[in-house]
């Protein structure tokens, strides 16, 4: 029985790459995909657009536009909710042949309220961002100020130092 290694070997070329410091005849690397290519036999676009409820096939059930409330929908979606699976919990006990319709309603309003939390991302990612970057800009001053500290500090040292040698 041979030996198989547990991945393959590298491509050939990685050769070109391998002294990549002293080595300038290596080729720049491809430049970034734009638009829609092709991974695995499925086509994939670089444009993150969030599909619209209607395009995936779901009645949207707040309003259309691009002013919606997020806040506002997004309670009258829990209420509402709310209210079906209380409805739901009736049917089940007075009528569980007719549950399939409430358990339908149920799963359009979750996906409405999935899909007005997917439109809020971006704004979360850039919230997210904005307060890394304030982190690490905190982080530099306080790093400044100490590095200015410890200089005060062995400067007295040093003043210190050369007094007691100038008195010797």
């Amino acid at each position: 029985m041979a030996a198989k290694a547990t991945y393959p070997p590298p491509p050939p070329y990685y050769k070109l790459y391998k002294d990549y410091e002293s080595n300038t005849s290596a080729p720049k690397p491809p430049p970034p995909i734009h638009g829609t290519y092709v991974c695995f036999g499925a086509n994939y676009t670089t444009d993150d657009v969030l599909p619209s409820l209607e395009d995936q096939g779901v009645r949207q059930l707040y309003p259309k536009g691009s002013n919606v409330d997020f806040k506002k929908e997004l309670r009258s979606l829990n209420r509402e909710l709310q209210l079906h699976i209380l409805e739901l919990a009736d049917v089940l006990v007075d009528r569980p042949s007719q549950y399939a319709r409430r358990v339908e309603d149920i799963s359009l309003i979750f996906k409405n309220i999935h899909h007005l939390l997917n439109s809020l991302r971006p704004h979360q990612a850039r919230a997210t961002l904005i307060h890394i970057l304030e982190l690490q800009i905190q982080r530099r001053k306080q790093a400044v100020e100490d590095i200015k500290r410890r200089r005060e500090e062995a400067q007295k040292l040093l003043k210190e130092a050369l007094g007691t040698l100038e008195g010797s």
